[in-house]
């Protein structure tokens, strides 16, 4: 959705994160006893791979037989806290992504890229030659069900 507020145009774009190879996404619910921070959790579920093709990835469940120990994924390192997606990391580390990959842009010397705060989205502002200032806000969702 978009809007214009004085000198500023609004954008608020859902951004759909999808599980990378390997991976699926599971929400769990809460029973109505307990009364959790949030209503739900998305957690990442390492898929076992043994039996499909996938070039020469490695299972991250099962070793191999000239690894004897099972992989860490790097999305579990990167982007949750346990096994449950984390919106705060995701949040900051696409935050960094924008604003690392706005210095490689022809564009960056003509406007200026703030990088808003917030620990839920990714929101930042742009500044440009004119008087009016784009906000764009990236709000993090998971589909449910299956693709």
């Amino acid at each position: 959705s978009w809007s214009i507020f004085e000198e500023r145009i609004l954008y608020q774009l859902l951004v759909f994160l999808q599980p990378p190879p390997r991976h699926s996404f599971r929400l769990e619910l809460y029973g109505e006893t307990h009364l959790p921070e949030r209503c739900s959790n998305i957690r990442v579920v390492l898929e076992c791979t043994c039996l499909r093709k996938i070039g020469n990835s490695p299972c991250f469940l099962h070793p191999s037989k000239n690894n004897q120990t099972a992989q860490q994924s790097p999305l579990l390192q990167t982007l949750c806290t346990g096994s449950y997606l984390d919106v705060e990391e995701i949040a900051c580390w696409v935050q960094n992504s924008v604003q690392t990959a706005w210095e490689h842009l022809p564009q960056w010397q003509h406007w200026q890229l703030t990088v808003l705060p917030s620990s839920h989205s990714c929101r930042v502002l742009l500044s440009g030659p004119s008087e009016i200032q784009l906000c764009a806000a990236l709000v993090f969702a998971v589909e449910q069900g299956f693709p």
